[in-house]
């Protein structure tokens, strides 16, 4: 079904779908530790609130619906659906009902056109499971020194899920993908509350859609997707900022040409060059800048926030999750030095290259005063986090080696 359709008798306004109308009237608290590079404003306007489904989140922006998960619920390899954060491109997000959903395949690359309900996809196609990251591409935006433009996310602009679905490549194959195609484009229900607003396509390299990790996703963690999170499927681009991870999936186009629109160009681009190691995206590339596309190596840690105070002689755990764009961890590295030495930390199970990878190093501190705590990962194929962030006009990529001040007392 086209997005307007969804939309019908709603007058395309948020009635369609209670996400982005119900948050202002949600009971509010205040919000839990926070980066402290984030912006007095943007620290000062989180409140933690539960969207329908969802343990309370920070919230960043309510129109559109924009959560980030608390650190907390970070700890785990997995993230709990209910504290998965939500992010949305549009305000008008409908209720999709799932006798109603239809997938769409078609195209001036596609053999010929054809139309899934849920039933058929899940019948004619082979499921398939994978643990993958999903990270906006601006998460720790309201991080960046000086501070960029964006919904101003802190650390928890992500998640890690075990997703079940069909390949995206099967059901490409069952349309047929004629020799001249070069991007798959995607769109979903969702809509602008204003004619004006720029529809939400995006689209992939055909080689990437063809991957054989690349799927169609109707369950997370083993249950249907949560509506915030883009029930009844979504796209799955492992590896890859979220931008391309479609919600409530509707059409899939296969293209001859470049994909056109201003999600993206001038929307979700990073200076060319910046980044030299990361996928290419040759079809949308210009020679000023490029797509973003998969994740650069990070790591996060979870077990002690900046500033906390511990006592002479105690054990203090350094632990947290470490992932990038699919290459894998390959190994974490602590100091307790301020970078003067470093250690390695233990790793936990591993999911997959494409999942978060725990790790915890521990240390009992016997003189008082300020130690000063950095971790940083390195990815099988030698990448590992900057010391110095890595400026962009957009906000994207930030993979500073954390620094932590522990007082010791």
């Amino acid at each position: 079904m086209k997005k307007r359709d969804f939309l019908a008798g709603a007058g395309g306004s948020l009635a369609a779908g209670a996400l982005g109308a119900l948050a202002p009237g949600l009971a509010r608290a205040a919000a839990p530790w926070q980066p402290g590079e984030l912006a007095e404003g943007t620290v000062d306007s989180a409140t933690l609130e539960a969207l329908p489904g969802k343990v309370p989140l920070i919230k960043r922006s309510y129109r559109p619906t924009n959560y980030e998960t608390p650190i907390d619920y970070l700890r785990t390899a997995i993230t709990p659906n209910n504290a998965f954060f939500v992010r949305w491109h549009l305000s008008g997000i409908p209720e999709v009902k799932l006798r109603d959903w239809r997938l769409k395949v078609g195209g001036e690359a596609a053999g010929k056109a054809l139309e899934f309900d849920m039933a058929t996809l899940r019948r004619e196609f082979e499921q398939v499971e994978l643990v993958a990251v999903c990270q906006c591409s601006g998460n720790r935006r309201g991080m960046f020194q000086p501070h960029v433009a964006g919904v101003e996310w802190g650390v928890g602009a992500m998640g890690n899920a075990r997703w079940t679905g069909v390949r995206l490549r099967d059901v490409l194959d069952k349309a047929g993908v004629k020799g001249g195609a070069i991007e798959v484009a995607f769109n979903g229900a969702d809509g602008g509350v204003f004619p004006a607003t720029p529809d939400f396509v995006k689209s992939i390299p055909v080689d990437k859609a063809r991957d054989e990790h690349t799927m169609i996703a109707f369950e997370m963690n083993g249950k249907p997707l949560p509506a915030a999170n883009g029930f009844p499927a979504r796209l799955i681009v492992p590896g890859w900022t979220g931008t391309y991870w479609m919600k409530q999936l509707t059409d899939l186009d296969i293209r001859t040409k470049p994909q056109g629109g201003f999600w993206m160009n001038p929307a979700y681009r990073v200076p060319a060059g910046r980044f030299p190691k990361a996928d290419a995206f040759a079809t949308q590339a210009t020679p000023a800048n490029t797509p973003i596309t998969d994740i650069v190596v990070n790591s996060l840690v979870t077990s002690i926030h900046d500033g906390e105070r511990v006592h002479r002689g105690q054990t203090v755990e350094v632990a947290g999750i470490a992932w990038d764009g699919g290459r894998g961890i390959r190994e974490v590295q602590v100091s307790i030095d301020a970078g003067r030495s470093w250690q390695p930390a233990k790793l936990g199970h591993d999911y997959g290259p494409y999942s978060f990878r725990q790790y915890s190093y521990r240390f009992r501190p016997e003189k008082e005063g300020v130690y000063l705590v950095m971790v940083k990962a390195t990815n099988a194929r030698g990448d590992t986090q900057t010391m110095n962030l890595v400026h962009n006009p957009a906000g994207y990529h930030h993979n500073v080696v954390e620094r932590i001040q522990v007082e010791v007392v």
